[in-house]
């Protein structure tokens, strides 16, 4: 009897110890992530304070994954700076001990982040850096993509309007790491179809005034003037003003989200053809968190963005809970391990590059007639599976791929 309860002892105190072993990874008891974004420019309402919210639903949700984790929710503005955004970044793990760093809309930002975290102890969820770099020369052991990416967004759109007759394409590019990725991605795809391109114009990030860009586009003859920049309402705008459409050619945004259909109303962007990973109200499980965000957000439905900060963070979060640690070097891995059913972007599979593939969606804005409510702006055009959605593995070039 006095062996069985020396056993009984034992195995409680060493399974007391290996409890304890596995919470002391949880660094300094509490999972820090810190959501880095544009707090008060051209991507405030893509993702803003919306993306912090996001971020603060998941961490509820997650409820301390069972175990009595307890998450912090930080914000920081980057300015679409990469040198502050670096600043920030650095402040966050080497003086606050951040675990991670989600959001980061402006690939340039991202890009420098993502270098600067590479080999620490944080993971970059890259929830909303497009550039298609990050899962490509560029990729990271620290760092998983989510949402979209440039090659995603690219041959999604590009591939669909050449096989619908616009062989010949202008592009307007933001002359930044985002709109140059995006223009490269879109040529190879426009090319391998059979179109061809016939020029660019590029802009500073968030120019005021598109006008030279826009007659350079008329003057080129292009069956599709093509908008390779984020938050592209002014030249959308400056686009209907300007009768481009009417004219006889096609206008096509890649970037484009449900907060930018909104602020320019369905008149203006009827018809246009865009990409997305998620809508709001794509089915009962898209439409039910949508409202409860909306509820906290006044009204203003989710964008895409700032669903994958709430996905691309519960997701880390329920890694921690099964890792036990905090530790980009075994929570990456753990996401990384299996397929999985995500709330608002169904069937996610993290691959061995860190890139998050799931179906991505072709839509159609509206006519202001078929919107039979507010916030119903998009008709479904085609749902694209994952395994055609997102570059092929092989074709990224990936270091951490070919070093193994």
């Amino acid at each position: 009897m006095r062996t069985l309860t020396a056993l009984l002892l034992a195995t409680t105190a060493a399974s007391c110890l290996l409890a304890a072993a596995a919470q002391a990874e949880i660094s300094d008891n509490v999972v820090k992530i810190g959501v880095m974004n544009d707090l008060t420019g051209i991507f405030r309402d893509t993702n803003g304070p919306g993306s912090v919210l996001a971020a603060q639903m998941a961490a509820e949700d997650f409820a301390g994954g069972g175990k009595g984790i307890k998450v912090e929710i930080l914000s920081g503005d980057h300015l679409n700076k990469p040198d502050v955004g670096a600043g920030i970044a650095r402040q966050w793990i080497d003086v606050d001990h951040v675990d991670a760093i989600a959001d980061m809309p402006n690939s340039g930002v991202g890009l420098a982040v993502n270098s600067l975290m590479r080999g620490s102890r944080a993971t970059f969820l890259a929830s909303s850096t497009a550039s298609s770099e990050l899962s490509g020369a560029q990729c990271s052991p620290n760092t998983v993509q989510w949402t979209v990416d440039t090659w995603a967004l690219a041959n999604t759109i590009g591939k669909a309007v050449v096989e619908g007759g616009g062989k010949s394409w202008y592009f307007l590019t933001a002359d930044f790491a985002f709109g140059q990725s995006l223009e490269k991605d879109a040529t190879a795809a426009i090319i391998a179809k059979g179109g061809t391109v016939l020029g660019s114009s590029r802009h500073p990030l968030g120019a005021p005034d598109y006008s030279s860009y826009l007659l350079q586009a008329q003057a080129s003859k292009a069956q599709v003037v093509a908008l390779a920049n984020p938050g592209p309402a002014d030249a959308i705008k400056q686009a209907n003003e300007f009768q481009l459409q009417q004219s006889g050619q096609k206008l096509v945004t890649f970037l484009m989200f449900t907060n930018d259909v909104h602020a320019l109303g369905l008149e203006v962007t009827k018809g246009l053809l865009l990409t997305e990973a998620f809508y709001w109200d794509l089915d009962d499980n898209t439409r039910a968190w949508s409202k409860r965000f909306a509820a906290r957000m006044n009204g203003v439905m989710p964008s895409a963005n700032q669903a994958g900060v709430y996905s691309s963070v519960l997701a880390y979060l329920k890694a921690v809970a099964a890792s036990g640690s905090d530790d980009a070097a075994v929570v990456v891995p753990e996401m990384k391990k299996a397929p999985f059913t995500d709330l608002l972007f169904h069937d996610v599979t993290v691959r061995p590059d860190g890139r998050a593939i799931h179906p991505m969606y072709l839509f159609q804005v509206k006519d202001p007639a078929e919107s039979k409510a507010p916030w119903d702006y998009y008709k479904l055009v085609r749902t694209v599976p994952s395994n055609e959605a997102f570059r092929p593995i092989e074709q990224g070039g990936c270091p951490m791929l070919t070093n193994k």
